[in-house]
């Protein structure tokens, strides 16, 4: 069987750290997660709204680092709980319990959130180069798999290292 759910989207509200009568570390929170096609009707993107369960440190990272507004990717599984609401009725909730939880927006966008999840200089975030640095020759292609395109080590005087 299996059951992986991995979803990227926006947060709608900051989230709140809460603890189980047991001490556990718990957050729940709503990723908007945009759909891959269009209406045909408007040509918009519709967005669903999706329930997010994160434990222990998992809960206390997403607390910690993230903020309502700010990309992030979730992978976990989907689970499924029975409950009552306050009129009686039985209702279903489908939820991800968070595995694993991802920065996947900018800096800039992170320290805009104003808890500074980031620290010191992003590769990402450099001005690109001018141009892209130029190579002499191409990297051999083995594509033929014939024993021609390799060469026999005979000792470990021959190895490269």
């Amino acid at each position: 069987m299996l059951n992986v759910a991995v979803i990227m989207g926006r947060l709608t509200a900051d989230p709140e750290l809460r603890h189980t009568p047991n001490g556990y570390a718990v957050t729940s929170f709503t990723l908007a997660v945009d759909r891959s096609f269009a209406n045909k009707e408007t040509g918009e993107r519709q967005c669903d709204f999706i329930d997010v369960v994160a434990w222990r440190g998992t809960a206390e990272f997403v607390c910690r680092y993230f903020t309502k507004g700010q990309m992030m990717a979730v992978d976990g599984s989907i689970q499924t709980r029975m409950y009552e609401d306050k009129q009686g009725n039985k209702r279903k909730a489908v939820e991800i319990q968070a595995n694993n939880v991802s920065f996947t927006g900018s800096k800039r966008e992170s320290e805009g959130g104003g808890r500074g999840a980031y620290g010191g200089d992003s590769y990402y975030d450099r001005p690109a180069p001018a141009q892209a640095p130029a190579f002499k020759e191409p990297a051999p292609a083995y594509s033929s798999g014939a024993n021609e395109d390799f060469e026999e080590i005979l000792g470990d005087d021959d190895l490269p290292f």
